[in-house]
């Protein structure tokens, strides 16, 4: 069973049919809406600030997210898939995002809705990535915009994370 722990009386709360890996840990301010995953080893630390995550919304393997202390929580729409050993601390990503595998999204960045940031990236503190763009590099910068063919990777994906984590129930 996953690790859910109160921070000073707070409990995380979950929407409905959300999985949380026998090893994933959930502490603290943290709501999760409907359909969501937290996956192996990935971490989702509502101890210092408040953590918001939308509907359809995946953490990946070794993920973490996490906030910074009375300054900046963490926001996360809907459909979002945070891939493998990503970390998203205080921020802003917005609906319908990839974050790549091993991507860093500092404090005060906003993720605009549509976007990619891809494997590897480090998206600085204050950063705003346009909506519908990606994003590579460190630091990260605009290298195209997301056509349609990458706009179905969004649904996709979270739609199959929903569906891997029905394996597990």
């Amino acid at each position: 069973m996953a690790l859910i722990l109160p921070v000073e009386g707070v409990e995380p709360k979950f929407g409905e049919n959300c999985f949380l890996a026998e090893n994933a840990t959930v502490v603290g301010q943290v709501e999760m809406g409907d359909n969501c995953s937290v996956w192996f080893n990935a971490v989702v630390r509502g101890d210092v600030n408040t953590i918001r995550i939308g509907n359809n919304t995946n953490i990946q393997d070794g993920a973490v997210i996490h906030c910074t202390y009375q300054r900046y929580s963490t926001t996360i729409g809907n459909n979002v898939s945070i891939a493998h050993n990503a970390i998203v601390h205080g921020c802003v990503v917005e609906d319908n995002v990839l974050i790549g595998m091993g991507a860093i999204v500092m404090d005060d960045a906003v993720v605009g809705e549509g976007s990619i940031i891809a494997a590897g990236a480090v998206v600085l503190t204050g950063t705003k990535v346009e909506p519908g763009s990606i994003y590579a590099g460190i630091p990260a910068k605009k290298v195209k915009d997301v056509d349609d063919k990458m706009r179905e990777v969004f649904a996709r994906t979270a739609n199959n994370y929903i569906k891997y984590a029905k394996w597990f129930k």
